[in-house]
């Protein structure tokens, strides 16, 4: 439904004793529903004995009552929501990807994209290996097992494993008696860790999620941490002594996470708020009303709106029936959905100059049609204002903007887009402000490639998306 798709979504939980982790993992995959609809998967470990289920669709569509109750208790584990950024949608390459190995069974939940999968799963082809997905994750699972084989323990299997890995990866792991997590090296896609009242330690993408099984943010993960919890407590590891540092990817705050997530303890619909009180300054209009696109364009519409002093309202009504990641293959069928999911509020725009504001523009399909719904509904004028700076770049580290080809802005200055869209104006975030989302303060500690170009993992060698298919 987007021009940009979401990343995935992560969760695992170890309780003291066995408990119902099946149901208090599919509540907290829920929360993180926004970040994958195409496959949700869940493995839960009682005695050492891994059980698990995943299929295609949402999550109260995979884990009925009756599934939940099959997956029963246990003291530790794991689940996963899916957009796919590498490997078809297909239920073989549904997360957590399970492995029975020589020294026991891992589960592994994988939110990110590797640069150097290619390579890795060439010399593992090579060397016998067969595989069953064609997801960079079990070229992952099959490093840890491969290590582990040597490894004094599963969670010096990770860190060796961690050391061949290049590009955006946070990972929750199950092993038989342990739950583990860690980051990337640069920290680029986010994780963090909480507690419930009944001492049960959580891990998930965003604090949403805590939120949703009733555990408290303990912090997030450091950039290349590893965080084991077993029988003897929480024990952390810095797996790039000197080789780590901060470049989270900065359209978490744009569009990714949700409103009410905490990243590095800045609120996201704060951020988002910032970011539409800077494109006020930026670029101010002479207009009647603000209006965002649902849902991520709103709270940026809100601080435009505080900020111009021009009246904020609801302009565009969104269907929240269909759910954001029915994608479809041509430009007539994403045209159709468009229309399925958007409307105008034509009492709310008629006879006047409208502010719209939105998070991104890649193609620019989707926004000349809602500038062309909100003309015919009676708008005068329609600024448009983007909470995002320009697509110049592809992302490599699990954005679905994968071909600079595709990104209107490349090639297009933002009068000439204004002109294809239909807007009578046209102002995008600047990068310098994109970077101060979070203050002024963090404008170092974010990857903003796929506007700037600077890569903090390096341009991988090989970059076409679909190479294992």
């Amino acid at each position: 439904m987007r021009e940009i798709h979401e990343e995935c979504g992560i969760f695992g939980i170890r309780a003291t004793g066995s408990a119902p982790l099946a149901h208090k993992v599919a509540v907290g995959l829920t929360a993180l529903q926004h970040r994958g609809q195409e496959a949700a998967g869940i493995a839960v470990n009682e005695d050492r004995i891994i059980r698990y289920h995943k299929g295609l669709g949402l999550v109260h569509e995979v884990f009925t009552p009756e599934e939940i109750g099959r997956l029963g208790n246990g003291r530790i584990a794991v689940g996963h929501v899916r957009y796919s950024t590498s490997g078809n949608n297909t239920v073989m390459n549904a997360q957590p990807m399970v492995v029975k190995h020589v020294k026991g069974q891992l589960a592994l939940c994988h939110n990110g994209n590797l640069v150097n999968s290619y390579e890795l799963r060439r010399r593992l082809e090579l060397s016998g290996c067969i595989f069953q997905t064609t997801s960079d994750t079990e070229v992952i699972s099959y490093l840890i097992t491969a290590n582990r084989l040597e490894a004094p323990s599963i969670e010096e299997a990770v860190r060796r494993t961690l050391q061949e890995l290049h590009g955006a990866f946070s990972l929750v792991m199950m092993s038989p008696a342990k739950l583990l997590a860690c980051r990337d090296r640069y920290g680029l896609r986010p994780l963090c860790m909480g507690e419930t009242p009944a001492g049960e330690i959580v891990f998930a993408s965003e604090s949403c999620a805590l939120d949703a099984v009733g555990a408290r943010l303990i912090r997030e993960l450091n950039a290349g941490e590893l965080v084991v919890a077993d029988e003897t407590g929480i024990h952390s590891y810095d797996c790039f002594p000197g080789q780590s540092r901060q470049a989270l990817c900065v359209f978490e705050y744009i569009y990714f996470a949700r409103p009410d997530s905490l990243i590095r303890g800045v609120s996201v619909q704060s951020a988002r708020k910032r970011a539409g009180a800077f494109l006020a300054k930026d670029h101010p209009a002479d207009a009647d009303l603000v209006i965002g696109v649902p849902d991520s364009g709103l709270d940026a519409a809100l601080g435009y709106a505080e900020e111009s002093g021009i009246p904020y309202g609801i302009g565009l009504v969104k269907n929240k029936y269909i759910g954001r990641t029915f994608i479809a293959p041509t430009q007539e069928e994403r045209s159709e959905q468009v229309r399925l999911k958007l409307n105008a509020v034509s009492s709310a725009v008629q006879g006047k100059r409208v502010v719209l504001i939105d998070d991104s523009i890649v193609r620019g399909t989707t926004s000349a049609y809602i500038i062309r719904l909100l003309k015919e509904a009676g708008a005068t004028a329609v600024h448009m204002r983007i909470s995002a700076p320009p697509f110049l770049h592809p992302c490599y580290y699990g954005t679905d903007v994968d071909s600079a080809n595709s990104l209107i802005a490349n090639g297009h200055t933002p009068e000439e887009i204004a002109g294809m869209i239909g807007a009578d104006s046209l102002g995008f975030l600047t990068v310098e402000r994109a970077l101060c989302l979070a203050g002024d303060d963090a404008s170092g500690a974010f990857c903003a490639a796929c506007f700037n170009g600077v890569y903090p993992d390096g341009t991988p060698v090989v970059t076409d998306k679909e190479r294992f298919e």
